[in-house]
């Protein structure tokens, strides 16, 4: 969407393009302050495939898919943004070699970047009780959310088994304009505050609410422009 500086975006887990960017009219205010919003539906969710052999889902897939995306698209000078699973990939794509002039970094606290395989085993456990989850368990968001986005569990479970930890000494090497992005309730990645200090040249925003319902906030897109656009 839109005709300007390429901006790629990446969704969070169990999400899609057009719920992440598209719906709360992200994408639209980005176009409109100059960028071209690059979405794809990562591999598993939304409109890609969601294949069933486990040879489809090496380490660090979506990173893979990614660098493959910004090679078939010629993308140079580029911006980099992801929420969630998407602010996970991002970090990783640089560290293994892409170069986006600016990142943002959004919903994603530093504990959520080195502790993947607990955030994973809560999420497996989830596809694991789908049909027994009541409301008051902790996975009731999460199971909610696969109903409403009528997620492909099978392919969900081999993709949440494919994402790489990143230890914290790795962040010295993030070295872009970085804008750590995070709902003023949301900690469900950890802390925004220890990522942001972690990293070289970043700075912090928050916006209102949990991690959630901080997607659904106009500020997300407002603050990820306010900082593009610097």
């Amino acid at each position: 969407m839109g005709e300007g500086r390429p901006l790629l975006l990446l969704h969070g887990l169990f999400s899609d393009a057009r719920t992440n960017w598209i719906r709360f009219g992200h994408a639209q205010r980005l176009a409109e302050a100059g960028f071209e919003a690059i979405m794809p539906d990562l591999r598993a969710h939304g409109h890609s495939a969601r294949p069933y052999d486990s040879a489809a889902y090496p380490s660090d897939v979506l990173v893979r898919d990614a660098k493959a995306l910004v090679a078939h698209l010629h993308l140079g000078d580029f911006d980099l943004a992801g929420f969630s699973l998407g602010a996970r990939t991002a970090v990783r794509c640089v560290l293994s070699g892409l170069a986006p002039r600016r990142l943002v970094l959004a919903g994603m606290g530093l504990e959520g970047l080195a502790g993947w395989n607990r955030r994973s085993a809560f999420f497996i456990d989830a596809i694991d009780r789908f049909a027994e989850v009541k409301h008051g368990d902790p996975a009731f968001f999460a199971v909610s959310f696969m109903k409403t986005q009528k997620i492909d569990r099978v392919a969900a479970r081999l993709l949440l088994q494919a994402v790489d930890d990143t230890v914290e000494s790795e962040l010295g090497g993030i070295t872009m304009p970085t804008l750590v992005l995070c709902g003023e309730k949301d900690r469900d990645n950890g802390s925004p505050t220890a990522l942001a200090a972690a990293l070289p040249n970043a700075t912090i925003a928050e916006i209102p609410g949990t991690h959630m319902s901080s997607v659904t906030e106009a500020a997300l897109s407002e603050e990820m422009i306010r900082f593009l656009t610097a």
